[in-house]
C-alpha cells in the first residue's frame, strides 16, 4: 500500500537536495572566484581613487571569465533555471501522484521525466529496505532462504538452453559475449544489451548512473572502478566462500574490530558455505563475482571512466575467467544466485527471498525471452566452449 504522504514528503525532500547542491557548488566557485582577487595592501593606500576603481574593473572582468570557463554560457543559463524547474516538476509530480490510484501510481513516479524524483524515490526503497532489514533473521528463516535458493536453481537447471559451441580466440562473438555477462543487472536495470553503452547519453541518465554506482559501490571514478574490477576478478566471492568453507569454526574469521551484528552475519556466511561446501567448489561463485564485474565495467565506460577499447578487454579477461569454471548461461545464473543470498546473509538483509526472485525471473527472460519483448539475449548466443587441449606425441 503506498503511502502518498511519504511520497510527497521525500519528494520534496529530493528536491530541496538537490537545491542545496546547487547553492553549495554556487557558494563554492564564488569562494574559488574570490581567491583571485588582488587586495589592496597598506603600502598601496596613496594610490588614487582612480586606480582603484581600475584594479575593481579589472578584477571582476578576471572573475567574469573564470566564471566563464567553469560554466559555459548554456550551464549558465540552465543553473539560473534549476531552482524554478526543479519546483514546477516536483509540484507536477506530486499532483499526478496525488489523484492516482495505487494501480498506476508507479506510473507517474518513474515516468521519462523523473530524473529530479529519483533521488525521493531511492530514499523511500532504502528506507522500506532498512525496515525489512529490522526483521527477525533467525535459524527458520536462513532454511526458508536455502529452499528459495534451492527451488530456483532447479528452476533454472530445467530451462532450455543451446548447446556450447566453440570460439575462435580473435572471435568477434566474445564482445558481445562479454556484454551479456552484465545481463542479469543490465535486464534488472532496463539497460540496453545490445552494445557497449548501457543507455542513451543524456543527462538525466547519466547522473542516474552515476549515483547508483557511488551509492552502491562507493566508486567515484577511474581508479576506485579497475581496483573494484580488479578485486573481482582476482579475489571477490570465489575467495571469501572459500575462507568460510574451510574455516572449522565462525570464531576463525572473526576479529576484536566485529560488532555484534558482524558476527552475527559471519555466523550466517560461514553456515551457508558449510552447508554447500561439498556440492559447490569455490570457483562456482565466478558467476556472481564476473557478472558484476562486467556490469562495472560497462557502467565505467558509459561514464567516460574507461575507454571502450579497455572496456572491450577487460570483458574478455573475464570471459576467460568465467568460461574456466563455468558450463552453460544456466550455471552463470545459478552462481549469481548462489553468490546473491551469501552478500545478502553478510548484509543481514531479509528481504533476500524476494532478491532471489527477482534474480530468477532476470535470467529466466534471458535464457527463454517473451514474444512481446526483446530479450532472450543468452539464448541467441550460445555459451562458448571449453577448449580442448590437444597433446602431440
Amino acid at each position: 500500500m503506498f503511502d502518498i504522504n511519504k511520497i510527497m514528503k521525500q519528494a520534496q525532500q529530493a528536491k530541496e537536495q538537490a537545491l542545496d547542491s546547487v547553492r553549495e557548488t554556487m557558494e563554492k566557485n564564488e569562494e574559488r572566484i574570490n581567491e583571485i582577487e588582488v587586495p589592496i595592501s597598506e603600502q598601496d593606500a596613496s594610490i588614487s581613487a582612480a586606480e582603484v576603481e581600475k584594479q575593481i574593473a579589472l578584477n571582476t572582468q578576471r572573475q567574469v571569465e573564470i566564471l566563464g570557463q567553469m560554466f559555459g554560457p548554456d550551464s549558465m543559463a540552465q543553473m539560473a533555471l534549476n531552482e524554478e524547474l526543479l519546483q514546477r516538476m516536483v509540484n507536477d509530480k506530486v499532483a499526478e501522484a496525488a489523484s492516482s490510484t495505487a494501480g498506476d501510481l508507479m506510473e507517474h513516479l518513474f515516468g521519462e521525466d523523473m530524473g529530479v524524483l529519483a533521488a525521493a524515490l531511492e530514499t523511500l526503497e532504502m528506507e522500506d529496505a532498512d525496515d525489512e532489514k529490522e526483521a527477525s533473521f533467525d535459524l527458520e528463516l536462513e532454511e526458508n532462504l536455502y529452499a528459495i535458493l534451492e527451488e530456483a536453481m532447479a528452476r533454472l537447471e530445467s530451462m532450455p538452453e543451446p548447446e556450447a559451441i566453440p570460439y575462435q580466440k580473435d572471435d568477434a562473438k566474445w564482445e558481445y559475449f562479454g556484454i551479456l555477462l552484465s545481463g542479469i543487472l543490465s535486464t534488472l536495470n532496463s539497460h540496453n544489451l545490445d552494445s557497449m553503452d548501457v543507455e542513451e547519453h543524456i543527462p538525466v541518465m547519466e547522473q542516474k548512473i552515476v549515483s547508483l554506482v557511488r551509492r552502491s559501490w562507493g566508486i567515484d571514478g577511474r581508479s576506485g572502478l579497475l581496483d573494484m574490477i580488479r578485486y573481482l576478478a582476482q579475489e571477490g566471492y570465489i575467495l571469501r566462500y572459500q575462507l568460510y568453507s574451510e574455516a572449522s569454526s565462525p570464531e576463525e574469521l572473526m576479529d576484536e574490530t566485529m560488532d555484534e551484528d558482524d558476527r552475527a552475519s559471519t555466523c550466517r556466511a560461514w553456515r551457508f558455505a558449510q552447508r554447500y561446501k561439498s556440492q559447490y567448489a569455490p570457483g562456482f561463485m565466478a558467476g556472481w563475482d564476473v557478472g558484476r564485474a562486467a556490469m562495472l565495467t560497462r557502467w565505467g565506460c558509459y561514464l567516460g571512466w574507461i575507454t571502450e577499447s579497455e572496456a572491450v578487454g577487460i570483458l574478455w579477461e573475464l570471459s576467460q575467467k568465467v568460461v574456466e569454471e563455468l558450463n552453460s548461461w544456466r550455471e552463470f545464473s545459478q552462481s549469481y544466485l548462489f553468490g546473491g543470498l551469501m552478500w545478502k546473509l553478510l548484509c543481514s538483509d531479509s528481504s533476500a527471498g524476494s532478491y532471489l526472485g527477482y534474480l530468477a525471473d532476470a535470467a529466466t527472460d534471458l535464457l527463454t525471452g517473451k514474444a512481446e519483448q526483446d530479450n532472450g539475449q543468452w539464448r541467441d548466443c550460445p555459451w562458448p566452449a571449453k577448449r580442448k587441449i590437444g597433446f602431440t606425441l
